[in-house]
């Protein structure tokens, strides 16, 4: 069974630097932190047992700490790509510090005396030092590679939860773009029917305006279309699809619609739901001043918000909210797509207007809405 190492066998780790990268990677800051202070400990603990001075067995612990520390970052890094299957990725690792403890003690041993190895043989109290000293060795060793061993255990936890992370919003993402994918395409025809079946009634009506009208709905559909899927749709150009259809309409009925669009400059470039504008002004038309005798007049408006946002207002003079039908899949559809680009805090409302007609007003939300959403 391969080795499970964390750089090599991790398929988030697609990228992985090179082993003596790795190696240098491993010596990090918190590590060699961490074998100073058991070097620390090991030199109070062992104080009483010694003769020597206090500075003298602090610098045999802290050299035995940073020996260990380097021989277990080696062999971290340059184990055998295949251990057998009972054996867990970090036991040789830890075997290694556990054989390196007492030789690197030796070392020490025999450096101290001069390379003399009868002296260290044949002296009692020097064996009885080593013996101290290559058991607490052994202990730094082994808490030293156990938690170098946890730590890199976290660090590819939280490696994974990260990419878990990222790949869920990715897909949020995704969902999010598909949504609304979809819910343009069903209130694209939902708009185009609706304005054909008014050309048709031109039609069967004998009127002398249904050429003209279907002049301008052909110029408005060449206008609109391209803007239809646009990356990133703005309120600039949805307003000039608002005052295109509004004028197609005005041609209709010139007699019983007037209207009236206008945005603040600072709010040309705020991000906004293809078509939500006109879905509103197309119900103004629909159940408000179609309906109405005498017709009436629609406004389209928009102003920034004190503590940010802006708020944006399609206001009509017509039947009024009493007479108008009920809210269809437009003004849900629109609910949806404002939610999905400015989040929960966007609203849509609708109100009715003294004497009469109706006000419908959207409430975006400061800031800017991700770039990846449309």
């Amino acid at each position: 069974m391969p080795a499970v190492d964390p750089f090599e066998h991790d398929p988030l780790q697609a990228d992985r630097p090179p082993r003596f990268a790795r190696f240098l990677a491993a010596l990090s800051g918190t590590s060699v932190a961490v074998a100073v202070a058991l070097g620390v400990v090991a030199a109070i603990l062992l104080n009483p047992v010694f003769a020597l001075p206090f500075t003298v067995v602090l610098g045999r612990t802290l050299f035995l700490a940073m020996v260990l520390l380097l021989v277990f970052a080696a062999a971290r890094q340059w184990q055998p790509r295949r251990l057998p299957e009972w054996m867990p990725d970090w036991l040789l690792p830890v075997v290694v510090v556990g054989l390196t403890a007492p030789l690197a003690v030796a070392l020490v041993y025999v450096l101290a005396v001069g390379g003399n190895v009868l002296d260290f043989v044949f002296s009692p109290q020097r064996v009885r030092g080593y013996l101290w000293l290559s058991a607490i060795t052994l202990i730094m060793g082994l808490v030293l590679a156990l938690v170098a061993v946890a730590r890199e255990r976290l660090a590819q936890v939280r490696a994974r939860e990260l990419k878990v992370e990222l790949e869920r919003s990715r897909l949020d993402k995704q969902s999010v773009d598909a949504r609304l994918s979809l819910l343009q395409a069903q209130i694209e025809p939902h708009f185009l029917f609706n304005t054909l079946a008014n050309v048709q009634a031109l039609v069967e009506a004998g009127s002398p305006r249904a050429g003209p009208v279907l002049q301008s709905l052909i110029a408005y559909l060449r206008a609109a279309m391209p803007r239809l899927h646009a990356g990133q749709p703005t309120l600039e150009s949805e307003i000039a699809l608002v005052r295109a259809y509004l004028q197609l309409m005005q041609m209709r009925m010139p007699d019983r619609l007037q209207f009236e669009v206008g945005l603040p400059t600072a709010l040309l470039g705020l991000r906004f739901p293809p078509m939500g504008l006109l879905t509103l002004v197309e119900n103004a038309v629909r159940h408000g001043i179609d309906p109405s005798e005498e017709g009436g007049r629609i406004e389209v408006g928009g102003e920034p918000l004190p503590g940010g946002g802006a708020r944006l207002w399609v206001s009509d003079s017509g039947v009024g909210m009493t007479e108008t039908a009920t809210p269809g899949l437009g003004l849900a559809n629109l609910r949806d797509r404002l939610a999905a680009l400015h989040g929960q805090a966007a609203r849509l409302t609708l109100s009715e207007v003294v004497p009469r007609g109706v006000r419908a007003e959207i409430d975006l939300p400061a800031g800017r809405p991700d770039e990846g959403s449309t």
